[in-house]
């Protein structure tokens, strides 16, 4: 029954998941490309679709998938799946804090968690730069290697734009007008 594949597939990835919606990015591209409700390619491309939409990325992902699998039901029950597990976590550390914030077996946890969710959100990070930077992801070998030189030349673009910005500024640049603009030079790249 999809429903039930929905909320669980996203339930455990809401269960096992720490440091946020880019560590769940590997977790949710293994669920979705197992069960076959994503190819690759459509999973990557859909990350930038979830980027730039308000909300929580790991919520996005999920009510896209259970939409698409299950309709309206389907939705709710993925997006439900991923969010539960956090709010019953909340609600016991909001309640029992005072027990656990001075616990050496919770802060040991919390200490040997840090690595994993640093690895999760690297691993995104530089399967992003790969897919975004070569173009034929899916066969990727050396015969088929295609250098993307728009993907190139917008990253080059938008990191010097984020490093003068900072310079000058003494400031970080807003994320919406970095997306803002990485929209217009894609679709004068891509779309022309």
């Amino acid at each position: 029954m999809i429903y039930l594949e929905l909320f669980w597939s996203f339930f455990k990835t809401g269960l096992f998941t720490f440091g946020g919606g880019y560590a769940m990015i590997p977790v949710v591209r293994h669920e979705v490309t197992v069960h076959g409700w994503m190819s690759e390619e459509m999973f990557y491309n859909f990350i930038g679709v979830c980027e730039s939409t308000p909300g929580p990325i790991a919520i996005n992902m999920a009510t896209y998938v259970g939409s698409t699998q299950g309709g309206f039901l389907g939705a709710l029950l993925a997006t439900l799946g991923v969010v539960l597990p956090s709010f019953i976590i909340i609600l016991l550390i909001a309640k029992f804090l005072h027990n656990f914030k001075d616990n050496k077996y919770v802060k040991a946890f919390l200490d040997g968690v840090k690595p994993v969710v640093m690895a999760l959100i690297a691993s995104t990070g530089i399967m992003l730069i790969i897919k975004c930077l070569i173009v034929n992801f899916s066969t990727l070998n050396v015969n088929n290697f295609e250098f993307d030189l728009y993907a190139f030349i917008i990253t080059i673009v938008l990191v010097s734009i984020m490093f003068f910005y900072k310079k000058i500024k003494k400031n970080n640049i807003s994320p919406i007008l970095l997306i803002i603009i990485s929209a217009v030079f894609g679709i004068l790249f891509y779309g022309f």
